[in-house]
């Protein structure tokens, strides 16, 4: 697609750009199946080879068209829309400071199985228990991509990564990793198990320290949300690790717990 063949849009109502008007609010009631990715990274991520998602459209906001040539031209027969940062701030129903955006289509739902079942003898995947801040979401789906980790699976209670500021901590990540949604933590260990992953959850009130473990086979890592963390029964009957801190501190942040996990075990313990 060439320069030439992008639709100019003048007025914030044009029904081509529908699914992009009052972004925000949208992102509170749900989009069925579809999803905004924003910024050039992102969005050259959803257009590149190894996104499991789909590009329906994409907005720029026009002074950028010339200097985003490349990108128009990687979106191939993807409708791609202009139009000024006015028209585009009124569309979106807020200053859109980036000024690129895109309509993504989720890839299609499987189930923890379905995903375990095709990953290799050799791998980590990183579970993740009642994650409901998507900065958080975003977070361990960027980590997840940058050690390597082979998905992420998700309980009943963890928030949507494909959430729009998920996405977009993520810094696309969570438009390439495998993933997949439990009914339940049980039923997600219980999958886990099945398929043969040693489950390790991570706790601030663990005696074994993270330096313990050691990657090979199938590992699963396993997180939850910051305050009430994991519940003891499951606990009871994971092998559990933490993290040694100084100066009384007795918790990390959920993303850069889960970073420092797999960096040891994809990385520190393989050397």
């Amino acid at each position: 697609m060439s320069a030439n063949s992008v639709q100019f849009i003048d007025n914030p109502s044009d029904p081509r750009v529908a699914a992009f008007q009052d972004i925000r609010e949208r992102d509170l009631t749900g989009r069925e199946g579809l999803f905004i990715a924003e910024g050039e990274v992102v969005i050259r991520t959803l257009l590149a080879s190894e996104s499991l998602c789909r590009a329906r459209s994409l907005l720029i906001a026009e002074n950028r068209v010339g200097a985003q040539a490349d990108l128009i031209a990687a979106a191939g027969d993807t409708p791609v829309y202009a139009a000024s940062q006015a028209v585009m701030d009124a569309i979106a129903g807020f200053p859109l400071h980036r000024g690129l955006l895109a309509l993504g289509e989720k890839p299609v739902e499987r189930s923890v199985e379905e995903v375990l079942g095709e990953l290799p003898e050799e791998c980590v995947v990183l579970a993740a228990a009642g994650i409901g801040n998507h900065n958080n979401m975003g977070g361990l789906f960027r980590n997840a991509a940058a050690f390597g980790a082979a998905a992420v699976l998700r309980d009943e209670r963890c928030c949507d990564p494909f959430y729009r500021k998920a996405i977009r901590v993520s810094v696309g990540a969570v438009l390439r990793t495998p993933t997949a949604r439990a009914a339940s933590l049980e039923e997600l260990i219980v999958a886990l198990q099945a398929a043969r992953f040693e489950v390790i959850a991570l706790s601030p009130g663990a005696t074994e320290p993270l330096a313990a473990i050691s990657g090979g086979g199938r590992k699963a890592v396993l997180v939850g949300s910051e305050g009430p963390g994991l519940p003891p029964e499951v606990m009871a009957r994971l092998r559990t690790v933490g993290i040694p801190m100084a100066g009384g501190f007795d918790s990390l942040n959920v993303a850069v717990t889960s970073a420092l996990a797999l960096y040891q075990l994809t990385t520190v313990s393989n050397r």
